[in-house]
């Protein structure tokens, strides 16, 4: 499991197992958010099985899946919501982080500045810099 940290409040990851959960409790994280749609790959757990773990670790459980069809406004609203309900550092994951990484992004568009999404996001490795436009107001 490859953590990258986004900010003091998020941090990324790619596919995650049940059998991570511990070790995201232990690293502090209160909330996970799982961005990744059930069924992507044969190997990849099902979405049910780590909220199953995330809950009886104690933690925060949130499923935003963006698929093929991309992002929506609902799902950039779940997200915002997910990080304003957790208590603490929140744990975001998908196939690679991206996709969760994004979704972090536009959630906090209107909130930081589109220069500092933008340089959070590179510091973890993602490259933001093509929602730029979209990052200076709030997505509704």
């Amino acid at each position: 499991m490859d953590i990258r940290k986004i900010n003091d409040r998020v941090s990324v990851s790619g596919q995650i197992l049940p059998s991570d959960i511990e070790t995201i409790k232990q690293a502090g994280f209160v909330s996970i958010i799982n961005n990744r749609p059930d069924g992507e790959a044969p190997d990849q757990p099902a979405g049910a099985e780590i909220a199953a773990a995330a809950k009886a670790a104690g933690l925060g459980y949130y499923e935003i899946p963006m698929g093929r069809e991309g992002v929506t406004p609902d799902m950039v609203a779940a997200t915002r919501a997910a990080l304003e309900e957790s208590q603490g550092p929140v744990f975001a994951f998908c196939r690679s982080g991206t996709r969760s990484t994004t979704l972090w992004a536009l959630s906090q568009a209107g909130t930081d500045s589109s220069d500092e999404i933008i340089d959070s996001a590179a510091r973890a490795g993602y490259d933001m810099s093509h929602l730029a436009a979209h990052l200076d107001k709030p997505i509704s």
